[in-house]
């Protein structure tokens, strides 16, 4: 008999529906784990796009754009294992805690996402259970294979931004952010090779903050004490396949750079 306080729910995904995440190149050597949270905007077949148009998923709420580009040109070109979430953060945001109200968003710069009103708290942790927590459950099983092969890897974080929020008139004058909190031995020397590109401004924890938006590299990161931290490029910069490949070799030659120095690979908790 089940008891009166269980949640029940019915499978999310169907038949049609590919798995909650994508694995590239899990076999790779090098001591970096890839991950992407936003870089789908995909919707599962039986919640019928949400009620959205292709043009509003396409924009940013639906995913982080060319952040998959962008991470699958680093795990190709380093050798290194990703792992990415193969559907939309307005289903579930895999970068949120599990019940807090902006992890399936309402409204998101200033779009209204009908189909997450009104939500019952089986329909919620129905999305987590078909997507979050096996997104989840594949990070930590790749890293740890990586991990069983004799050196604690880095974990790099990989999100894009847009030039300005429109909902709040606020433009984002910087490149590319890098996010972290305590930890500086992925960051700061990032922030430090970044600054020498030309012409380029650099956020250290703007416009989004490694102290708030930081779910997954707290988990997967600090809590193990990786080195870790993440990264945010500016969707301009990104929005062509030729550009995804022109920034995923900026950051192979500044991560190679970084990976260079073995002693960052040490556990370390901060």
């Amino acid at each position: 008999m089940k008891n009166e306080n269980e949640i029940s729910f019915d499978a999310l995904l169907g038949a049609n529906d590919p798995a909650p995440f994508e694995i590239c190149n899990r076999e790779g050597d090098t001591p970096l784990l890839l991950i992407c949270d936003h870089a789908s905007n995909r919707i599962p077949e039986q919640l019928n796009h949400m009620g959205l148009s292709h043009k509003e998923l396409d924009y940013h709420i639906g995913l982080d754009i060319g952040a998959a580009g962008v991470t699958k040109y680093i795990s190709n070109h380093l050798n290194a294992p990703a792992v990415l979430c193969n559907y939309s953060r307005l289903v579930v945001d895999c970068n949120r805690q599990p019940g807090d109200p902006t992890s399936i968003p309402k409204v998101s710069d200033g779009i209204t996402i009908a189909a997450n009103h009104d939500l019952t708290e089986s329909d919620q942790v129905q999305r987590s259970e078909a997507i979050f927590w096996p997104y989840h459950h594949a990070i930590t099983e790749v890293g740890a294979h990586l991990w069983r092969k004799g050196t604690a890897p880095a974990l790099f974080s990989i999100h894009s931004f847009t030039p300005e929020l429109m909902s709040r008139h606020e433009e984002r004058p910087w490149h590319v952010s890098v996010l972290w909190k305590r930890d500086p031995r992925l960051a700061a020397p990032l922030i430090e090779i970044l600054s020498r590109e030309t012409g380029l401004t650099i956020g250290d924890n703007v416009p989004y903050s490694g102290w708030e938006d930081a779910y997954t590299i707290d988990l997967h990161g600090a809590a193990p004490g990786l080195p870790y931290c993440a990264i945010e490029i500016r969707q301009d910069l990104i929005s062509d396949k030729k550009d995804e490949d022109k920034w995923g070799q900026i950051l192979c030659d500044a991560l190679s750079d970084i990976m260079s120095d073995r002693s960052i690979f040490n556990v370390k908790h901060y």
